[in-house]
């Protein structure tokens, strides 16, 4: 096992990853997506009001239709995708077809859609897998209709959503004495918060990575600075567009949203604007790391040129000593004096003596 993970390192192209390359840009939206579908769904419930809580879980997406014109506050959460089930849930609430079709799309841009009756939102919630080093994402869909929400999740295991969950439970709380539109805002403002702890991470391993090019710069920094790049364009593929799907919230005129709850609406396009502010940062900061690296293999280069370029200079005399008595004539000066070779010796010494104290005069190392 220990050979195995030191051998990727022999093959110096395998540190840049291009497998990763190709699926941050494999994304080609005239080509029809095939979504792998779920093997199980797991659907569950919130119904509420200001005096009621109910909680449920079901297997059966069909169990949820009562939800449907209940006098109560529904959140109806599935994780899981499977076209059926998306179809007939979509149907049941007189969800658009246009919806479905994004719904169970992948890899779509972020975006906010006003098909009556309901609004649409679209966005990915980010994760930092610490083994791996890469931004994950997750898609999610979000219908917020009268007096329900309807959410689709891809993975059953993962989400933000835990404190909403706690806070409904809570019967004074904001959730509960507001109406859905307020419920929409609450997990919007979830995933925009998440989005800051996915690069509090990155920023993390942005300074160590800093670190350790002031340190020592090779190949492993090089790719290591790629490979941050490239989840950075994750981060800012997935947040940028964010801050025009707040706005469409913002900007609608829709009945299904309070002029009260425009106000938070206006909180969480803040907080993207500062996301999307410190992405752009950070894409600075890996442009710098770049600049910081090449100054410093060629500060090192500069620094070996420096050493040989000495060193020929104090080998020069020597050479040039030997060079003259060794040429092949019969009469050179002290060829046959007794103690010619020690005063050949004695120069080729004393000459590069006499050359570092010059050198060093000079500044020149």
């Amino acid at each position: 096992m220990t050979g195995n993970k030191y051998l990727k390192y022999l093959n110096v192209l395998s540190l840049f990853n291009t497998n990763r390359t190709r699926d941050i840009f494999k994304v080609n939206p005239t080509v029809t997506p095939i979504r792998q579908e779920a093997d199980q769904i797991v659907v569950n419930v919130f119904n509420y009001s200001p005096s009621f809580f109910e909680e449920k879980t079901y297997q059966d997406i069909s169990n949820c239709f009562s939800c449907k014109n209940n006098q109560l506050i529904s959140w109806i959460n599935i994780d899981g995708i499977r076209k059926k089930e998306v179809e007939d849930i979509c149907i049941h609430f007189g969800i658009h077809a246009l919806i479905t079709e994004d719904i169970l799309s992948i890899d779509q841009r972020p975006k906010m859609d006003e098909i009556d009756p309901v609004l649409y939102c679209l966005l990915n919630m980010l994760y930092f897998n610490e083994q791996t080093g890469a931004v994950e994402t997750e898609q999610i869909s979000i219908i917020l209709g009268k007096e329900f929400v309807v959410s689709f999740q891809e993975d059953a295991k993962r989400d933000v959503f835990n404190p909403i969950r706690e806070k409904l439970k809570i019967a004074n709380s904001k959730l509960r004495q507001n109406k859905a539109d307020y419920l929409c805002y609450a997990m919007l403002d979830m995933i925009v918060d998440h989005y800051y702890l996915v690069m509090e991470k990155i920023g993390e391993r942005i300074e160590l990575l800093e670190e350790k090019i002031i340190r020592s710069s090779n190949t492993r920094s090089l790719a290591e600075i790629n490979a941050l790049r490239k989840e950075l364009i994750v981060l800012k593929r997935n947040v940028s567009p964010v801050r025009e799907l707040i706005s469409g919230f913002i900007r609608s005129e829709s009945e299904l949203l309070e002029d009260k709850t425009t106000k938070y609406f206006k909180d969480v396009y803040d907080h993207i604007v500062q996301a999307n502010d410190l992405a752009e940062s950070y894409r600075d900061m890996m442009i710098n790391l770049q600049d910081l690296y090449l100054s410093n293999v060629n500060l090192k280069m500069n620094e070996v040129m420096k050493v040989m370029a000495i060193v020929t200079c104090l080998l020069a005399p020597a050479t040039v000593i030997g060079g003259i008595f060794g040429m092949n004539f019969d009469k050179l000066p002290y060829i046959h004096h007794e103690y010619g070779f020690y005063i050949a010796a004695g120069l080729m010494t004393v000459v590069p003596i006499i050359m570092v104290f010059i050198f060093r005069k000079r500044g020149w190392f």
